[in-house]
Order: structure tokens, then sequence, then C-alpha cells
């Protein structure tokens, strides 16, 4: 928004120069970003935040300037001369839908000279980055930038009947805009409409049907409310940014409308001549009224610290042009907020007009003294333990955005859960909430490789968003995701080992192991994304807690991943909700033990899971250890089969084993991998 001073000096008196200004408005709440010399003026140029609509306005500024200043706004004399022709005999308004046109009002001007504007007229407008169009259209624009209250003009003579209509668009209704674009018209939206056809998209743009052109003679002028959330609903969904809509979907003063037509209509009538007719038709079906706020001295100083007396409170409110009703005795006071204040409606926003005008550097900056204790989140010494665990086996921890591209998410996502798609996303590529964080991972692998980087190895906790039934929040799942590729060890002088399943498995059940739970199953995995001979999930009670493996060579093609990569997921809120083993205190033996090992030709069908459950299964109460310590399929090993070598360890309580009681154990064990698994023993 730029200011000029020159303007704010004939609307207030002004006791500081402009860069002295822009400090004092600055630290009143109203960034000044830079200040620019144009000829004989200065442009302020002001970062407003969208609670101000009425800082939009060089009035508005001025009203902050006088207060700073500790002066007044100077008087301006808005009375246009008046024929005795009648308002009413040359047009009507009509409000079909009050909720979203609370008001309206109209003037008109008869015998208007449309031509360029005056030298001064274009100057204003140009110094504050506006360019000039013709007389009528530049004084519009002069009085929104002057009052804020955006106005528009018509071509009386091209108002079907005369008439204004405040409607919503029929079904199929178009309307052609003065940027010369033809815009089809939602249900929703809000028009201006003549006896026939829509003139106007309600506070956002006029038609090109009644523009006003040098065959003008006769002028029609608007100036209403409307309710914000509908023009800043009609502006996005059109893609139009006008001034007009910006203001209006902000808030504009609810009480400026007749005041904004009279000096459009004294404009118009000094510059471009013409006749005013008798009267404004101001339709205002239902008042807006606002309740007052009560402020207590007590709370200005608990919320900023700031010791300020009620009296002095009242000076500055009232300097805002607030209406106050001081109770001193008490130490409080009401207020009611000027109609062009709309962004004050609790007690907080009074204290923030009292700080700002006292002064924000004022307030200590020390954090008050607190006595309590902190707590760590539900969970949280869990989740330090897993980053702990993984940041030791050469883990990153990575970061990801939760908005996704839907095409790639969807590799990931269940077939049953459909996307949540952002209404308003960010960027178009990344429109949707991620259902998985395999996603994110995967694009910082693909990053990794861009960048040279070969050897990767990426963890990420976060949440991810299912759609849930309708008109019910999305639901959210905390998820751990893990990625790696490359070297196991790179740089190792003993040679590059690439990492393989095994490896991640071997991370899961670091995980696993660190949150002290116990009682899984590992099974193959029907997971698409994943290859099928080269993958597993991870089960307890037949509930499913992690999935893992390597991927799918039709995905890694779509990456373009030229090596093998290894992702899993592990579902958090499951395993948190899991109890964890009891930890115990056990004796260190005082036996020795004794191993003995298997090798034996399994089956392809058959897991080491299996064996491994099966073996303790026996009920054997000596053996302390099952522990697969080589597989192998290759050169050497038929088909259907693979090789596999595993360590029983015995040991018994209160005595040492015989090598006699050992062999007879281990028989037993040797025997259930023939008989079982129709296994072949080596």
């Amino acid at each position: 928004m730029k200011i000029s001073y020159h303007w704010l000096s004939e609307l207030v008196t002004l006791t500081l120069n402009p860069k002295e200004l822009a400090e004092r408005l600055t630290m009143a709440g109203l960034a000044v970003e830079a200040v620019e010399r144009i000829r004989d003026d200065h442009i302020l140029d002001f970062d407003l935040t969208s609670n101000r609509p009425d800082a939009l306005s060089h009035i508005g500024i001025a009203r902050e300037a006088a207060l700073i200043c500790c002066t007044s706004l100077i008087s301006q004399v808005t009375a246009p001369n008046e024929t005795n022709e009648s308002i009413e005999a040359a047009a009507s308004v009509e409000i079909l839908d009050a909720d979203l046109c609370p008001r309206y009002a109209a003037r008109v001007v008869r015998g208007v000279r449309i031509a360029t504007s005056p030298k001064w007229l274009v100057d204003r407008l140009e110094s504050i980055g506006q360019r000039s169009v013709n007389n009528v259209a530049d004084i519009t624009n002069y009085v929104m930038f002057e009052m804020g209250q955006p106005t528009h003009a018509f071509d009386l003579a091209l108002l079907h009947g005369a008439r204004i209509v405040v409607r919503r668009p029929s079904a199929g209704e178009e309307i052609t805009t003065l940027d010369g674009f033809t815009r089809e018209l939602a249900p929703q939206m809000l028009v201006i409409a003549d006896a026939d056809r829509p003139v106007a998209i309600a506070g956002v743009m006029g038609g090109a049907d009644t523009e006003i052109s040098e065959q003008t003679t006769d002028v029609l002028i608007e100036s209403a409310y409307f309710n914000p959330a509908s023009i800043r609903h009609s502006a996005k969904a059109l893609g139009m940014d006008t001034e007009a809509s910006y203001r209006f979907a902000r808030g504009v003063d609810f009480e400026a409308q007749a005041r904004a037509a009279d000096r459009v209509a004294q404009l118009i009538a000094e510059i471009a001549g013409g006749q005013v007719l008798k009267g404004v038709i101001d339709v205002y079906p239902s008042p807006i009224t606002r309740d007052s706020v009560a402020l207590r001295e007590s709370r200005i100083e608990r919320l900023t610290g700031l010791k300020v007396p009620i009296e002095r409170a009242a000076g500055i409110l009232r300097g805002l042009a607030f209406d106050v009703e001081l109770d001193a005795g008490n130490k409080q006071l009401r207020a009611n907020a000027p109609s062009f204040r709309v962004d004050v409606s609790r007690e907080e926003d009074l204290v923030e007009e009292i700080a700002r005008h006292v002064g924000y550097d004022l307030v200590d900056v020390t954090l008050p003294a607190w006595g309590g204790a902190g707590r760590y989140l539900r969970c949280d010494k869990e989740r330090r333990n897993v980053r702990l665990a993984l940041t030791s086996l050469g883990f990153d921890e990575a970061y990801s955005l939760s908005f996704v591209n839907g095409d790639r998410d969807r590799l990931f996502r269940r077939a049953d859960k459909p996307p949540i798609t952002i209404m308003n996303p960010i960027d178009v590529n990344q429109s949707e909430m991620r259902a998985s964080l395999v996603t994110g991972l995967l694009e910082s692998v693909q990053h990794n490789f861009n960048q040279g980087t070969r050897d990767v190895k990426l963890f990420e906790i976060g949440r991810v968003f299912e759609a849930s039934a309708e008109g019910q929040r999305a639901a959210e799942r905390e998820v751990l995701a893990l990625a790696m590729t490359g070297s196991v060890l790179p740089d190792d002088w003993r040679g590059a080992k690439q990492v393989e399943f095994y490896d991640m498995k071997g991370a899961v059940e670091a995980v696993i192991s660190t949150l002290n739970i116990s009682g899984f199953t590992i099974n193959r995995a029907g997971v698409e994304y994943l290859h099928p001979g080269q993958s597993a999930v991870l089960a307890r009670d037949g509930d499913e807690v992690a999935r893992f493996g390597r991927l799918h060579p039709r995905v890694a093609s779509l990456y373009k991943f030229r090596q093998p990569v290894f992702i899993g997921e592990l579902e958090f809120e499951k395993l948190f909700a899991l109890p964890a083993d009891e930890v115990r205190y056990r004796a260190l033996p005082r036996y020795p033990a004794a191993s003995r090992d298997v090798s034996a030709l399994a089956p392809d069908s058959v897991m080491w899971g299996d064996i491994e459950k099966a073996v303790r299964d026996l009920g054997i109460q000596e053996i302390v250890s099952v522990r697969v310590f080589d597989m192998y399929k290759g050169k050497g090993v038929p088909d259907g089969f693979h090789s596999l070598a595993f360590r029983v360890t015995y040991r018994a309580e209160g005595r040492t084993l015989t090598d006699e009681e050992v062999a007879g154990m281990h028989d037993r064990v040797r025997a259930l991998l023939q008989d079982r698994f129709g296994a072949q023993l080596r």
C-alpha cells in the first residue's frame, strides 16, 4: 500500500518529516518498508497485516498520524450541489441477498463530459502506482485511495430499466468484465445486475456492457458494503485480485457508503461537469451493530507488562475515534469501536491498541519467572531412543513436506483409501496430503543420486493422512520410514559390501529391540511396491506393524534408480500401544554352554522364522539360542533350495551338560528339519 506524504498533509496536520513519520508509524504497528522521493513528494510504502483494512487508505493512515503527531484531522467538506430532480425518478436499487450485501448506496450525476483527468489528479494517482483512465474512472480510484471505500461508475443509459438488482447469478449466467474476458458465474457468487443481466461482479470488477465511455453523459455511482467472505471467495474462484476486492475481502467501513458516494459525485461535478441529482439511494435493510468492549487497567499490565493508567488508555482510544465510557474509580472503561475498525471485538484488541501507541519498545523482553516443570510428550523417550539407535547405524534423519505429488504418493497408498486433496495448494504439483512417508524419502534419495551421492541411509518420523468418513476430519497416523541403498560401510578398505534385504531387516529389528517389544513374526510380503522375493512384513497377533524390502523394479524405474533401493515403514502408533517386555535381573550363568551347528539344504518355501519357532517349540529347556549365520542360494545349490546354516546353543541350570546329552538334544533338532521341513542335512 503506497501513501503520498503530500496527500496525507491535506488530511491531517503533520509535525514530522516523511522519514520520521515512517519510523513512528512502524513502531505503532503499521510497518513502512520504504520511503521513496517522487518529484516534490515522498511515497511511504506500507506492508500492512490483513487485520487492518482501515489503513488501506490515506484517511486511515491520517487517523494514526494525528495521534502520533498529537494533532487532529483536517475537516473535509463533502456536500455536492444538488438539482431539484430526485434520484428516485432516475434509478432504483433492490437487494435480493442482504446477507451478502447488507448495504448499497447510489447517486446519479447527469450531463457528465468524459475526458482526460486534470494534471493534478493524474500526477497524484501515478505517484502511488495507478494509471489514469478517464476523469470519472480516475475519480472513483481517487476516492478509494483517499477513503478506503471502493466505488464504481455505471453508464446509466446502458442499465436496462435504470435498475440495480443485487442478487446471486442464475445457472449458466456469464459476464464480460472490463478486462475483456468472459467469465462464467457460480451460484454462490454475488452480482450487480440491471433489469435483465449481470453488469458487474460484486466487489471485484465491473462489466463491459455498462462501461463508462466517451458517449456517457449520465453516471450512476455505486458505493456498497459486501460480505468479506463472499468477495474473498469470488475473487479467488475467478482468479481476479483487484484493488476493490482486496479491500472488500478484508472489510471496509460499513458506515462510509453514503459519504463515499457524495465524495465521488462532488468530484465528478467539479471535474467532469454535470449535475448531481437530489438525494442518495441508501438501501440498508438490517443495520450492522456491534457490542461495546470492556477494558481493565490490570489486563493491560498482565498482557504487556506495561503500567498504563486507565485515563491514558481512554485518551489513546478516543484519539483513534473510539467512543469511550471511563470508570476511573474501578480502573476500567468500555469502548465502542468505530465502524472502520472491523478488527476490534474483544479486550485483547483494545490492549493491542494501547500497547502499540504507548510503544512496543517499552515492553520488557525478559521472560517472566515460572515455577512449574516441563514434561516430555507421550512416547517422546521412545522416539529419542529410536533416533539414537538409527543414527548409530549410520542413518541420517530426513524431514519432508506433508504436501506431495499425488501420482507418486498413489504408488504407496492403500488402494481402499482415497486421496486427501488440498483445495488451495501452494504448488499444483504437490496438491495432496501424503499417505506414506516413502514418497518424501524416495525424493530425497533421488536428490542425493543427482548430487553424486550413491550411499544413502535415511529415516523419517512423521504423520501420514488418510481420508475418513464424510464430514469427519482426516485420520492421522504416526509412522517411521527407512530408506537405504549403496554400500553398507562406505570407504571400507575390506571392500564395499552392498546393502541387501538383510541389512534393512536388521535396521527394523534394531528399532523393535530399542522399543523392547517381542513376540513378532516375519512373513513374506504381498506389497505391490516391494519386490516379491525380497520383502517381508512384521506382525504381532495377526496385526501388521511393519513392511520392508527392496523397492519393486517397476517403481524403481519411475525414479530412474540404477541400483537397488530398500525401504521400510513401521506403524509407530501401533508399536507404542504394545506393552514393553518386563526387564528383570538375571545372574550370569555359572556353567559353560555347548554349541552345535546345523547345515542343510532347505526348500525355498521354508522361511527361517518358521524353523526357529519350530526348534524352540520342541520343548528342550536347555536351548539358549538359535541363530542363523549363513544363507546361500546360487551355484552348487539345486533349484528350489537354499543353503542354510545355523547354530544352536545349549546350557543347563545347575550343572554342566555331557556330550551325550547335547548330542541327544541336537539329534532331535536335526530330525525336525528332515521330518517337518523336508531339509537335506549336510
